[in-house]
């Protein structure tokens, strides 16, 4: 089985002082070396200088293959009698490849050291099952507009024939409302999915679909207002719904990938279509075994 890049080490740092002379040093960490492409890091600076120093540590604002999601934030304390000034900043990647974090020039020969960060797509089950591409179906030419507008006249004329004769014949009865059959969450999530499998969406359109299936799916089904959520956000939450672990990890690895592709332009192969509707459907399913196992546990009386 191919190794998840989600059991990576987290908060793995790398951090060397590379300047230290009366007590004056700097350094730079993060918080994981090994990120899947799009997904947040956060790298932290801290300079420590004598307190009686009154400086302004510059900032940076471009980082070669990596984009700032937020402003740094800078904060400042003091320790052990030294000034010590720390940067967070929060840094994605959709650039796959190993790249180098530049030094930090802080002041003169005050600067950071290099590190090295490992930008990745995510790994997959080869041999986990899923539903095959199913051969294009030819469309059927179009008719004429002229025919169709034909038949939208007839048939509207029919219809208001039939209306007004049951409007006279039955206007002095109360005719019943007929109820409306109520489909289930997981019913709905199903039908969605066996459409969207015969619709041969590709790309943005297919994971724009599959992703807000699975949302409202989510949300009729757990309550959790996932329509709202950022992908990171829902992600958080679905962790606590108890899925196994693996089944947790494809169906993050899949949302994530939803995003790239109707973010960052990510060209999405046939297999990347493929296992991403397995992961969603997989997830739909256990989901929905879980919920009939409480059902159960609460109609069960009590020992």
């Amino acid at each position: 089985m191919i190794k998840r890049i989600n059991t990576i080490i987290l908060f793995f740092f790398c951090a060397v002082d590379v300047f230290a002379q009366g007590g004056v040093s700097a350094k730079a960490s993060v918080n994981k070396s090994r990120i899947l492409i799009g997904e947040p890091i956060e790298l932290a600076v801290e300079t420590y200088l004598p307190s009686k120093w009154a400086t302004k540590i510059p900032l940076a604002d471009t980082i070669p293959h990596f984009e700032f999601l937020d402003n740094p934030v800078t904060d400042s304390s003091d320790k052990n009698g030294s000034l010590v000034i720390k940067t967070v900043y929060r840094l994605t990647s959709f650039d796959s490849g190993h790249w180098v974090i530049p030094s930090f020039v802080l002041a003169g020969k005050l600067k950071t050291d290099t590190i090295g960060i490992d930008v990745v797509f995510s790994d997959f089950n080869r041999e986990q099952d899923y539903h095959d591409i199913k051969d294009i179906i030819e469309a059927e030419p179009p008719e004429k507009k002229n025919q169709w507008l034909w038949f939208v006249l007839g048939g509207t004329m029919l219809l208001a024939t039939v209306l007004y004769y049951f409007l006279r014949r039955n206007k002095n009865e109360i005719i019943a409302p007929v109820p409306e059959k109520i489909v289930g969450a997981f019913e709905e999530a199903m039908q969605n999915m066996e459409l969207l499998s015969r619709d041969k969406l590709s790309g943005k359109l297919f994971f724009t679909r599959l992703t807000d299936i699975f949302r409202y799916y989510v949300f009729r089904k757990t309550g959790i207002h996932s329509l709202q959520r950022t992908t990171d956000d829902l992600v958080v939450q679905i962790r606590d719904i108890g899925l196994g672990k693996e089944k947790f990890d494809n169906l993050s690895v899949s949302l994530r990938l939803a995003d790239f592709v109707k973010f960052a332009k990510y060209a999405a192969s046939d297999d990347d279509i493929r296992n991403a509707f397995a992961n969603v459907i997989s997830a739909i399913r256990a989901i929905e075994e879980l919920d009939n196992i409480n059902m159960e546990k609460e109609k069960a009386p009590d020992a």
